[in-house]
């Protein structure tokens, strides 16, 4: 007999930081890889320099460093992206997703109080970074840690349905 429903508050938040962290990282790499906004579509090469530019813009590292970022995140971002919607190695796979919507809103916010008027890159849209988008990051930052955690108090848990059964207590027979 089953002592305990597996779906527990914890576990539909991990689920629900999956399908949407691991949707906005398959989306963000994929739009900066195929430019879906412009017709015709560019050549893969001309997709990663438009958005070295957008690196760039951030004033944070330097030539090497950049056309690095450019051609490599988006490819890690779609990689991202599937592993945590397949909810395998989750621990080691949102742990490394934290770190890197950590590097994500520090760059954001230390563009955004130095006022620079940029595009933020997050989609390959020209959108411009504004308190939204700091918001926006650092709430995405907010759910990405709260899942990591989670995921890592799961891997503690035993899940109920495997975990070893109480015995009942017994009571003392009459004669």
């Amino acid at each position: 007999m089953m002592q305990s429903f597996p779906l527990t508050l914890r576990r539909a938040f991990i689920w629900l930081g999956r399908l949407v962290l691991g949707g906005i990282f398959l989306y963000a790499g994929y739009a900066k890889i195929v430019l879906p906004t412009m017709h015709p579509r560019p050549p893969l090469g001309v997709a990663l320099t438009f958005f070295a530019m957008q690196v760039d813009s951030y004033q944070l590292l330097p030539p090497w460093g950049v056309t690095f970022v450019a051609h490599t995140l988006p490819f890690a971002e779609v990689a991202l992206g599937l592993l945590l919607l397949a909810g395998w190695g989750l621990r080691i796979w949102s742990t490394l997703v934290s770190l890197i919507m950590a590097g994500f809103f520090a760059a954001v916010v230390r563009s955004y109080a130095l006022g620079l008027e940029i595009n933020c890159g997050c989609f390959a849209t020209p959108e411009k970074l504004t308190g939204i988008t700091v918001l926006r990051d650092g709430l995405l930052l907010a759910l990405v840690l709260l899942m990591t955690v989670f995921a890592f108090q799961e891997a503690r848990a035993p899940h109920p349905w495997t975990a070893p059964q109480k015995p009942e207590p017994q009571t003392p027979k009459s004669q």
